[in-house]
C-alpha cells in the first residue's frame, strides 16, 4: 500500500467510520474490525516518506509479532508432520521424512516461512518414491540453502571466493557449484550432465575426484 492517495482513504475510513461506494456521492456508516499485517519495517518506511505517519498510529492499536519460521525451528519437525499428515490425506498415501530430511529443513532458513514449508513437503511427497522422504526427494533450493548456512556458520567451506590460492579456489567452486546442480536435479546424473554440458561419464570421474557424495549415499548412478 505505497500509493499515498490509498493511503489516505484508508486513513479516511478509519477515521470516520465511513465508506462511499465507487461513482456514488453518499457516505456510508460501517462498523468493521480491521486486521492488517505487513513483512516491512514500517517505521522505516515512514522515514523513507512512503508510509504515512497517521496511519500507522491509526492502525497500530493492539500489535502481535510473529516471528520467522527461522525464529523457531525446534518447530519445523513437527508443522512437517503435521503437513505430511494433510497432504497424505488429500493425496491418498502416507509419507514421513528420513532423520536427514529432518536435519536438512532444520537447517534451512525458510524465507517464505510456513507457506514454503507446507508446499515443499507437498512437492517432496509427490516426488518421492515410496513411503519415506530423503534429502534427494526435497527441493533443490532447500538442500542448497542447507550448504550456505553451514557456510555462514563456519561449518562447510565456502564456494572458494575468499581464497587465494587458485587451484584451491577452482576446486570449491566445482564442490559449491556441482552440488547445487545435482540437488536441483534430484540427484540423477543423468539430467545433471546434460543440463551443465558434460558427458554423464565424465561427471561421474569429476564427482569422485572431489570426493561429492549425495546425502546417505553415492550420487554415481542414475536413478
Amino acid at each position: 500500500m505505497n500509493n499515498p492517495v490509498t493511503q489516505a482513504k484508508v486513513l479516511r475510513v478509519l477515521e470516520n467510520r465511513t465508506i462511499e461506494r465507487l461513482g456514488g456521492t453518499q457516505s456510508i456508516p460501517v462498523d468493521v474490525r480491521v486486521i492488517s499485517a505487513t513483512h516491512r519495517n514500517l517505521q522505516a518506511e515512514i522515514r523513507a516518506g512512503k508510509f504515512r505517519e497517521d496511519l500507522f498510529y491509526r492502525l497500530r492499536v493492539v500489535t502481535v509479532d510473529l516471528p520467522p519460521l527461522r525464529a523457531h525451528k525446534e518447530d519445523i519437525a513437527l508443522l512437517a508432520e503435521t503437513f505430511l499428515q494433510l497432504h497424505g490425506a488429500r493425496l491418498g498415501r502416507t509419507a514421513r521424512l528420513k532423520r536427514d530430511a529432518v536435519a536438512t529443513i532444520e537447517k534451512y532458513d525458510w524465507p517464505g516461512n510456513v507457506r514454503e514449508l507446507k508446499n515443499a513437503l507437498e512437492r517432496s511427497m509427490v516426488f518421492s518414491r515410496g513411503d519415506e522422504i530423503g534429502v534427494e526427494d526435497l527441493p533443490g533450493e532447500v538442500v542448497h540453502g542447507e550448504s550456505i548456512s553451514h557456510k555462514h556458520s563456519g561449518d562447510e567451506q565456502d564456494n572458494g571466493i575468499s581464497e587465494r590460492d587458485f587451484r584451491e579456489a577452482k576446486r570449491k567452486f566445482e564442490v559449491a557449484y556441482l552440488t547445487r546442480q545435482l540437488a536441483e536435479h534430484r540427484w540423477n546424473v543423468s539430467r545433471t550432465a546434460a543440463t551443465i554440458g558434460l558427458h554423464r561419464q565424465s561427471l561421474q570421474e569429476k564427482l569422485r575426484e572431489l570426493g561429492i557424495r549425495r546425502p546417505g549415499r553415492e550420487p554415481l548412478e542414475d536413478e
